[in-house]
């Protein structure tokens, strides 16, 4: 019973994690255009409270995925799935701080790159989440 709590507090946490990775980039595109100089103020605000909310969504979602491994007796460490899972929790924690870094170069008007490349960087943490998903809940090796 106790299992079923921490893991529904685990997806809880990792959707408003996601949910931050999703629009974080999204402002950088706003963020990155020109045309958009006129509210650069309310970006970096804007920013910096999204990343906040975001980083208590990952830090809770790590913590609450490390009770369900100790919860679980460390099988899961015995599951090539769950190797993989990892992995791409490690790229996705390297986006969070490539995020961080793009947010630092907004806020001190150093950003070099043009809307084109943020609307790229936008789609990473999609893909992660669909295959992370698929990993969780199929377990296909």
């Amino acid at each position: 019973m106790m299992y079923e709590w921490v893991k529904a507090i685990h997806v809880i946490f990792m959707v408003t994690w996601f949910a931050g990775l999703f629009y974080l980039p999204r402002l950088y595109v706003y963020h990155a255009m020109p045309e958009n100089s006129g509210s650069f103020a309310l970006f970096k605000i804007m920013e910096r409270r999204l990343f906040a909310i975001m980083t208590i969504g990952a830090v809770i979602t790590a913590v609450f995925g490390i009770i369900m491994i100790v919860q679980g007796g460390g099988v899961l460490f015995q599951s090539g799935w769950f190797h993989f899972k990892l992995l791409l929790i490690a790229l996705l924690i390297g986006y969070h701080h490539a995020c961080y870094r793009l947010m630092i170069k907004f806020r001190n008007d150093a950003n070099t790159r043009d809307h084109r490349w943020y609307r790229w960087f936008n789609e990473a943490p999609s893909v992660l989440l669909i295959v992370i998903v698929i990993l969780a809940i199929v377990k296909p090796f």
